[in-house]
């Protein structure tokens, strides 16, 4: 009986080896049953701490994640910024190439089509210059020849109006003037000697009065004339006495050729049985070129001024 006792709660006799064995197994299941709760609730706590950490673990990476992600979309968009840039860069530099390039061969146009202006510009120059010396040379081709034909016309006249005398052309490179009449008396005497110049230009030139003095005194003749178109400013007349040369018109040759050549005659047969013959030409010069004897032929001419006949051979001077 001693290992029985009541139940408490039921009244029951329960065995005490029983009742111990419930107690102790209630309490053993207790026990167990708060170390099983403790062991999970430990068990729960750590993997709920592990999930935490997993999932803190996980967010972690998952921020690093998307912090990667993030970057790296910044940095592709950085790339495509930087694209972008070194593409508009690269095309800004091809239009600057481009623009520069245009520039160059615009200058190298302008530079090439200025020298083929210049070009132009120096062909019609040239061509100018060559036109202007081409009609330079005409014009004293066509002087020269004018010229000669005057010498030649002045040449037949004189032959022909003086058959007497000896008319002779001063060559070309030859000092002297256009022709030489020496005069002679029918017996042949030599009376003195008229330098004949011919001009035919649009001015007088004084020069050409010294010149043919020059010309007189190195050929020892004794008279000089000068036949032109244009006469000295104070020559009103259409002849006269300038600078010691006898200057006439054409239309006043013939009265002027036959009255110098008499007076040289007569001064020639005046002088001729003097003792003075070394001087004979200075004298015959000095009375030839006397005022007396100019106004003696002036008076002359004049008279005969309005009846004279054409000239053969010297109407071209007049022409």
């Amino acid at each position: 009986m001693a290992n029985i006792i009541k139940c408490p709660n039921c009244n029951e006799e329960i065995e005490i080896t029983e009742a111990l064995s419930q107690t102790i197994k209630a309490d053993l299941e207790k026990e167990l049953t708060e170390k099983i709760k403790e062991k999970y609730a430990e068990e729960s706590l750590s993997k709920t701490k592990l999930l935490e950490e997993e999932l803190k673990t996980k967010n972690q990476k998952l921020e690093e994640a998307r912090d990667a992600e993030l970057k790296i979309r910044q940095e592709k968009l950085k790339l495509e910024d930087e694209k972008k840039s070194f593409e508009l860069d690269k095309q800004r530099q091809l239009d600057e190439e481009r623009n520069k390039i245009r520039q160059q061969t615009l200058l190298e146009a302008s530079d090439s089509h200025r020298l083929k202006d210049m070009e132009k510009e120096k062909m019609i120059s040239d061509l100018k210059k060559a036109l202007e010396d081409a009609q330079l040379k005409a014009n004293q081709g066509s002087q020269q020849l004018q010229g000669e034909v005057l010498e030649l016309d002045l040449e037949d006249y004189l032959r022909s109006a003086f058959p007497l005398d000896e008319i002779n052309p001063v060559g070309k490179g030859v000092r002297g003037a256009d022709v030489s009449q020496v005069v002679k008396t029918s017996l042949g005497t030599v009376c003195g000697v008229i330098l004949w110049e011919s001009k035919r230009t649009k001015a007088w030139v004084d020069d050409w009065a010294t010149k043919l003095k020059a010309d007189l005194r190195a050929s020892k003749a004794n008279i000089p004339v000068i036949v032109t178109t244009v006469l000295p400013k104070s020559l009103k007349t259409g002849f006269g006495f300038y600078d010691g040369v006898w200057v006439t018109e054409p239309a006043f040759t013939q009265p002027l050729a036959e009255i110098l050549r008499k007076n040289l005659i007569d001064v020639a047969r005046e002088k001729h049985h003097g003792n003075d013959r070394g001087t004979k030409a200075d004298m015959i010069y000095s009375y030839l070129t006397s005022d007396a004897f100019v106004q003696q032929i002036q008076n002359i001419i004049e008279v005969h001024q309005k009846s004279l006949p054409s000239v053969k051979g010297l109407d071209l001077l007049e022409s």
